[in-house]
């Protein structure tokens, strides 16, 4: 799934969504890791959060797109290199899930929504996010299939 929706980061896309109650919050902590992420247009910087560092192969939690997305399906790739090169030309949310290719061969499912922001000011703008983790892993040779 790869998306992007430009739209006025002024109007809320929450608006009439009833507030979370702590059985949702708990059951989201049960069965997900989440971490914010950041991102400086300027420079093309990213700045991931320890757990996302962690999960994406990476040393250090400041490193371009092109280091982060080492990790993700090559299928996918291309497809999240397009994304984020639309985010980075015009204030949009947008959304991603791939897999992570994990050292023992196992795969990481993960899931991102972010917006970029301030790219019609003088600034170069910025992105903000989060990723989503599945608390499980894929084995090595299971298929991630849609359902119909």
């Amino acid at each position: 799934m790869f998306k992007i929706a430009r739209a006025s980061l002024a109007a809320s896309f929450s608006a009439g969504f009833p507030e979370a109650d702590d059985s949702i919050s708990d059951i989201c902590t049960q069965l997900t890791v989440s971490e914010g992420w950041v991102g400086d247009l300027s420079n093309g910087v990213i700045k991931l959060g320890e757990r996302a560092t962690l999960l994406h192969g990476l040393k250090n939690p400041e490193c371009g797109l092109l280091s982060m997305m080492r990790c993700y399906d090559a299928n996918d790739r291309a497809h999240i290199l397009e994304l984020f090169e639309q985010a980075a030309t015009s204030s949009s949310h947008f959304c991603y899930s791939t897999t992570i290719a994990l050292p023992n061969g196992h795969r990481q499912p993960v899931f991102c929504i972010g917006e970029s922001d301030g790219l019609e000011e003088t600034s170069a703008g910025s992105m903000l996010g989060v990723f989503v983790f599945p608390r499980f892993k894929l084995a090595a040779a299971s298929p991630l299939r849609a359902l119909s």
